[in-house]
């Protein structure tokens, strides 16, 4: 296809793909000149923090609900701190994410009116204020334990590397799984001061958690993506998704298991984990794969399937105590 048939082809599906929607609340109530930040830290579509955070606050309550002897309640100061970290560590990933892909984003219908490849900010601004969010980040990285401090800042290779696995790997959703679950290992050890077999566990689960809804996500953008060659697990299994899929949501909940069970979790998590496994086996069933609107509803139901696991270890941790 020549290239003014793939930009005139581009031009007519943004009026109908674009990822973002102008006249909502950020276009209502914020200054016209913060729209254009709000929109790069993502502020307007918040699933990609709640993906972000729920393996952090994961990590916190398995280590609490792995030891009555650690309080009744959870630590609130920990579960904020990792509300607000998720916020601006999700808008800085981003921000280093839309600054390298801003020559692919401009091709593709789904990204085009983004911030910066629209031209709305500047390379320069959107450098700064991926600093300010860092800075930020950090804040919250250095107000918790010593050894959650280490492990957080031992994420920031995967930050920076990830937004160019699309070019050389069909797999940069295994990359995002790396990266977006790191926050599993800091969340246990900033309530246990040290790594141990429970957490890994968690950060497998999620790895594999994140495989299977970031390819449900990429299939939004796989005609595009084909057309200026940038790779996906949507592309890789094509027809063949949904068994991947399946696959990779048990190997999520068997994995979720075994941290459990690592962690000697009473009944109440594992029938949680049951009610868990039941979301993401609607989502395999269900997903049309070839309707990105319907694949976008299914990958914002994954913040379900997180409040889900939550709530498994909270009831867990309640049942320890009683």
């Amino acid at each position: 296809m020549s290239r003014v048939l793939q930009e005139a082809r581009s031009d007519i599906r943004s009026d109908i793909r674009s990822d973002i929607r102008l006249g909502d609340w950020v276009d209502r109530f914020l200054p016209a000149g913060l729209v254009p930040y709000t929109r790069l830290a993502r502020l307007d579509r918040p699933i990609g923090t709640w993906l972000l955070l729920f393996p952090c606050w994961w990590g916190a309550l398995l280590a609490w609900a792995a030891d009555p002897a650690r309080g009744a309640l959870p630590d609130l100061r920990l579960i904020l701190l990792f509300a607000f970290g998720a916020v601006v560590m999700r808008g800085a990933g981003c921000t280093i994410n839309d600054m390298v892909d801003r020559d692919y984003d401009g091709r593709v219908a789904r990204t085009a009116t983004r911030p910066i490849p629209s031209g709305a900010l500047s390379l320069r601004r959107a450098f700064a204020f991926l600093l300010l969010q860092l800075l930020l980040g950090a804040a919250v990285l250095f107000s918790l334990q010593p050894a959650a401090v280490w492990i957080g800042l031992a994420s920031l290779p995967l930050i920076v590397t990830y937004p160019f696995m699309k070019r050389i790997t069909y797999w940069p959703q295994a990359f995002l799984g790396l990266t977006f679950n790191w926050g599993a290992l800091v969340g246990w050890a900033a309530v246990a001061g040290d790594l141990a077999a429970p957490a890994l566990l968690l950060y497998a689960a999620g790895i594999a958690w994140t495989l299977g809804y970031d390819t449900i996500y990429a299939h939004q953008d796989k005609e595009d993506d084909a057309l200026i060659g940038v790779k996906s697990t949507a592309l890789l299994f094509g027809a063949r998704t949904r068994p991947w899929l399946a696959g990779f949501y048990a190997v999520t909940i068997l994995i979720l298991g075994a941290a459990g069970w690592a962690a000697g979790l009473a009944w109440p998590f594992h029938a949680g984990l049951g009610a868990a496994a039941l979301q993401l086996a609607w989502q395999v069933r269900s997903v049309r794969l070839d309707s990105p609107g319907d694949c976008l509803a299914k990958f914002k139901s994954n913040r379900w399937f997180g409040w889900l696991v939550a709530a498994a270890l909270l009831a867990a941790g309640a049942a320890a105590r009683l």
